[in-house]
């Protein structure tokens, strides 16, 4: 019996025990003609993990047995496990004395092999009918909104220590989302087609980049391995990933997710490691098509480097797609309300403990509006809750690492000891157990105190309070202040105070909020990405992310074919 790749996941989740679909190359598929539909997407509902509640059950189930279980990690080449030996150790965050797993690091010799082997799969892959690549993402996409939710979840709260909701929206919905809507978008672009006049027929063909894909991805969003990995090769390119040190438990279940749901051998290629010398082979390779990276600025700007560096001695140019930095602000208007911007500041900046690329890390107030909110926002902040995710109560958790930890306490110190700011909540830090930070707000007396234009990457929120009557010269301020253009926030109920904000922050936040906190971007909804110091903006969650990573090729057919050179304008008189 056939059964269309599209309707698998749908079956897997009611019926149980599917096989894998097995793909086919184009010249081999005989089984249908036609264009199916790509099941219209829709956002993948939130659960709640409300107590009594079945997923919260689940949930904790997969919590305790992954708690009990040490995992070892291998390297993923052309569908074998390598385990080379040299390893490192995943570790709880907010418990950095227990180890969930080991994970193995590759050196010269495995960085080829996986280059060679994204090479062997790329012609069948990039072959491969389209609907049928699409269909096994649309078929992890169900396998992760059912059986796969909580394994996905319970890793990423552990390995990244994240909250049962931070969790569920990164892990489990945002990954869905983004597997279902590339699908759609992977359908319209193909169907994005060129006029025909009579007897001609003009076609675009959509072709694989030339080459091997490097996806470079961060330790905050689980979604975004999936992603940065998941996207070029639903376009048919096979991609060498590089997951990042800190999410490696979660990023490794996302490549099993995907063999699962029949993703073919070599099409991603899950490669740990050095940094440096991954990047270093990978970025000087003839056959390296394009870098799909989340990450810092500074390391970005090393890679366009690079790849500037060795431009002449690629097959082609290649595509260089990346979001990096923010600080991301909040700018308050004295007609706003006090409470829906004390909610935005806290859920803003301290969620997932500020580590978020979209956090709230400033905040203008103006001096009117400061004297009713500054107490309420105290005293909110100092009652955040903080601990181990395992225990639901807690709204936070700890920051990511002993890198991570010693930079941001710097900053909390630095402001302690500053003539020009002053720490009104928070301030308090602990690594004894798990890199536990309090969040935490520094008041700054100058707009360009360093914690108002630093990149801090954690739980520290800083304020500068205005005199009412400058509010245009605020918004001037906060768009220079910054060499980043993530995300921002306008609080105002005065409709020519938001005008105002939205015409003199065009270029400031690639995405812009009006009543809301800067983060949650949700794909479909808000696609995401920014400009400036933040990246190329190619908007992940959209159409425009996917036109990255196809090269078009236009074909035009003469149905009768002229055989005259001549025109009639040389007939003569």
């Amino acid at each position: 019996m056939f059964i269309c790749p599209f309707f698998i996941g749908r079956a897997v989740n009611e019926y149980g025990g599917l096989p894998a679909p097995k793909i086919h190359s184009s010249t081999q598929m005989t089984l249908m003609n036609g264009a199916p539909p790509i099941p219209p997407p829709v956002n993948e509902p939130i659960l709640t993990y409300a107590p009594g509640t079945l997923e919260r059950a689940e949930l904790k189930i997969e919590l305790e047995a992954q708690s009990a279980t040490v995992v070892d990690i291998p390297l993923v080449i052309g569908g074998e496990e390598i385990r080379t030996g040299n390893t490192s150790n995943i570790v709880m965050p907010h418990l950095h004395s227990h180890i969930l797993g080991t994970f193995h690091k590759a050196g010269k010799e495995e960085i080829g092999q996986a280059v060679s082997a994204a090479a062997e799969a790329h012609h069948e892959w990039s072959t491969t009918r389209w609907e049928d690549r699409a269909g096994v993402f649309l078929r992890a996409a169900d396998l992760l909104a059912g059986p796969w939710r909580q394994k996905l979840n319970a890793a990423t709260m552990l390995g990244q220590s994240k909250t049962a909701f931070q969790a569920e929206i990164d892990s489990a919905c945002e990954i869905v989302d983004f597997f279902r809507f590339a699908a759609h978008f992977t359908e319209r672009i193909y169907g994005m087609q060129p006029l025909s006049e009579r007897g001609v027929w003009n076609r675009a063909e959509y072709r694989a980049l030339e080459g091997f894909i490097y996806a470079v991805t961060p330790f905050n969003f689980t979604a975004i391995g999936a992603n940065l990995s998941g996207t070029p090769a639903m376009m048919g390119n096979t991609v060498v990933w590089k997951p990042g040190r800190t999410s490696m438990l979660s990023n490794y279940y996302v490549l099993k997710l995907l063999e699962e749901a029949g993703l073919p051998a070599g099409v991603i290629n899950f490669v740990a490691g050095d940094a440096g010398l991954i990047t270093s082979e990978l970025l000087t390779h003839k056959e390296f098509a394009g870098v799909h990276f989340t990450g810092s600025t500074a390391v970005f700007n090393s890679f366009w480097k690079t790849i500037g560096g060795n431009i002449g001695e690629y097959r082609s140019y290649p595509r260089i797609v990346g979001e990096t930095g923010g600080k991301d602000f909040i700018v308050v208007h004295p007609s706003a309300e006090v409470l829906p911007v004390k909610t935005a500041i806290i859920r803003g900046a301290f969620e997932y403990q500020g580590q978020k690329c979209s956090a709230a890390s400033r905040a203008y107030v103006p001096r009117s509006l400061w004297k009713d909110l500054e107490g309420p926002l105290i005293e909110e902040t100092e009652s955040l809750t903080m601990g181990d995710p395992r225990d639901f109560t807690n709204f936070m958790n700890a920051v990511i690492d002993q890198k991570a930890y010693d930079k941001i306490t710097r900053y909390i110190d630095e402001a302690r000891k500053s003539n020009e700011a002053e720490v009104i909540a928070g301030g308090t830090y602990d690594d004894s157990e798990g890199w536990f930070i309090r969040p935490t707000i520094i008041r700054a007396d100058k707009p360009d105190y360093i914690s108002m234009c630093d990149e801090i990457f954690g739980p520290v929120m800083s304020i500068f309070v205005y005199d009412d009557g400058d509010w245009a010269e605020t918004l001037r301020l906060v768009d220079s202040t910054s060499p980043y253009a993530l995300t921002g926030a306008v609080f105002a109920k005065d409709i020519g105070a938001i005008r105002e904000a939205l015409d003199t922050l065009k270029n400031s936040a690639g995405n812009f909020y009006i009543n809301d906190k800067p983060t949650g971007a949700v794909v479909g909804q808000q696609p995401f990405g920014g400009g400036r110091a933040s990246g190329t903006n190619d908007k992940a969650g959209s159409m425009m992310n996917l036109l990255r990573w196809v090269s078009a090729r236009s074909i035009k057919e003469t149905f009768v074919p002229a055989v005259d050179y001549r025109y009639p304008f040389m007939d003569e008189e």
